[in-house]
């Protein structure tokens, strides 16, 4: 398997265990001092796997309410020992505008012959028509 196939499944294993609520699968591939920027504060970040677990229990919940959590597309580029993916995911309740997708971004290293996640950058595009653009 390739790199880039090997960190395809990585993140599509995830994505299902966050669909699943499945946290021991969640953590399984993250570094102990991933980085992640999320939608919701902090501002400067989830620093650390503790806090980073501390993240996914509200998640959940919300996604047992009926939410999905499903990959539109995904590209991952990766070198001999570093790679990031970036992705598109529908992430909404089903009276969500299924046009507004999450863009996730990953960075990873390869560590011991394993890809780690290090970074995660989540967001929804910002469409505030009051903005004055």
């Amino acid at each position: 398997m390739t790199d880039e196939q090997q960190i395809r499944t990585l993140i599509e294993n995830w994505v299902a265990a966050v669909h699943a609520g499945d946290l021991d699968t969640v953590l399984a591939d993250h570094s102990p001092d991933i980085v992640m920027f999320d939608v919701p504060p902090p501002y400067d970040g989830v620093r650390g796997l503790a806090a980073y677990t501390e993240t996914w229990p509200g998640f959940f919940k919300w996604q047992q309410s009926g939410a999905s959590f499903e990959l539109e597309s995904l590209d991952v580029t990766a070198g001999s020992d570093v790679a990031f993916a970036f992705a598109l995911l529908h992430c909404r309740t089903t009276d969500g505008d299924p046009r507004v997708l999450l863009r996730l971004t990953i960075g990873l290293r390869k560590l011991a012959d394993r890809w780690t996640v290090t970074h995660e950058h989540h967001s929804f595009p910002h469409d505030d028509a009051s903005n004055g653009s």
